[in-house]
């Protein structure tokens, strides 16, 4: 295999994770697709001429705009085969009920502007609120199956049957992207916060990928939730509140890997890396997000990740319990009782910390057992290698495996010395 053959298909894939859901919204957007698999063929058959040529005549100098033409390329002649149109596509597409717009530039705002018009175009009341999600997830963020089934710790059976449906309403329900008003934003809005939480969420600690973080999908999500801070029928208390919580995520990235890309503890976190600029953004838009009465998830959750970024505070993890104690009342998931169990343990210690959480009886769960090895390891060594054993037979990331399995041979060590 010749160095260029390498770098290509090292190259793609990379590509197509970034820039596939955008090509395919902006697609939709100016051309009036209104079947989204048309759009989707159209950019997998790019990414698949890419492969072929890219292979052949190496990759070119800007590889993301080569892209962007041939998709934009072959949109045009989709329109312009007559006997195409007239066999298969003329009750997909009527042009008469849009302005398509064929001249056009794959400009970042462009882009941008298309790719919120696609979630709530997607995000359509014809579909249930976690349909359009899955849905949002799926077209919008290129999350594979297993991703969406992660997320909604479901299985991809489940979620394969779920898209199907929501694919087939939105056909059914005329999809198109068109300007929504005010009434139908508002109705839309919940669940593009909660797919861009997902979003970030996957990023922040991804389930599916070799690597803990995705930053890239960290990023993303962060881009789009500024832009709504910037329309007036979405600049809300939640959507601040849900910028605030990205911000002050996003400020410990660097200081939550090590070299190897394992996980490194909070309390092990070098504080020295964590971006002091974006804290202040997340003070900022936290601040905003209080402008009114109302308390979301992402109000509580955003004061959690703050009492995280603060300097030590003698009554630090008593707020942070506290917030925890409310969030579960909102909305309880075993993530969410999980973590409170470890702000519990740093308030009442951890031998009463190990009975709250076996209180919770996660034992199919990863995380459950991984706390619970964390809690053991100053009270009983084979208990905490027991539930670290455990946690690594549960999880499917080889990172993950690779940091329980030397937490494993740490502690070991450590007894073996005594």
């Amino acid at each position: 295999m010749t160095e260029n053959q390498q770098s290509h298909k090292e190259l793609l894939p990379h590509l197509f994770r970034q820039e596939y859901a955008k090509m395919t919204a902006v697609l939709c957007r100016h051309f009036g697709l209104k079947h989204v698999e048309i759009a989707e063929d159209i950019v997998s058959d790019t990414f698949l001429k890419a492969s072929e040529n890219w292979a052949i005549n190496g990759i070119p100098k800007n590889p993301t705009a080569w892209l962007y033409t041939v998709a934009k390329n072959k949109t045009k002649d989709y329109f312009k085969h007559i006997v195409v149109f007239e066999t298969q596509i003329k009750e997909v597409i009527k042009p008469n009920e849009f302005d398509i717009e064929q001249d056009f530039e794959f400009s970042s705002q462009n882009i941008a502007d298309s790719q919120l018009a696609m979630i709530f175009a997607v995000c359509s009341p014809s579909n249930s609120t976690e349909s359009q999600i899955c849905l949002a997830l799926q077209i919008l963020c290129s999350f594979s199956v297993e991703e969406i089934a992660n997320a909604f710790l479901t299985k991809p059976e489940t979620i394969k049957k779920r898209l199907q449906r929501a694919r087939t309403n939105l056909r059914n329900d005329s999809f198109q992207i068109k300007i929504l008003n005010e009434k139908e934003t508002k109705l839309r809005l919940n669940s593009v916060l909660k797919t861009l939480y997902l979003l970030f969420n996957e990023g922040y600690f991804s389930k599916t990928n070799n690597q803990l973080i995705r930053q890239e999908l960290c990023s993303e999500a962060v881009r789009l939730t500024l832009m709504l801070t910037e329309n007036n029928f979405t600049n809300t208390p939640q959507t601040n509140a849900l910028l605030a919580l990205m911000c002050f995520q996003s400020s410990r990235l660097e200081a939550r890997t090590n070299d190897q890309g394992e996980a490194v503890l909070f309390d092990e976190q070098n504080k020295n890396l964590w971006d002091k600029t974006l804290i202040e953004k997340g003070n900022y838009y936290l601040v905003n997000a209080c402008n009114g009465n109302e308390i979301s998830k992402y109000h509580l959750e955003a004061g959690i990740a703050y009492w995280h970024t603060t300097p030590t505070d003698q009554d630090k993890w008593q707020h942070i319990l506290q917030l925890y104690n409310q969030l579960i009342l909102i909305e309880y998931s075993p993530i969410t009782a999980l973590n409170r169990t470890f702000a519990y343990a740093k308030v009442y210690g951890h031998n009463n910390a190990i009975h709250e959480a076996e209180k919770l009886k996660l034992e199919e769960s990863n995380y459950y057992h991984k706390l619970l090895g964390y809690l053991y390891v100053d009270i009983d060594i084979n208990k905490a290698i027991f539930h670290y054993t455990q946690a690594i037979g549960l999880t499917k990331s080889k990172i993950e495996k690779q940091s329980l399995s030397k937490e494993i041979e740490r502690i070991s060590e450590k007894n073996n010395s005594r």
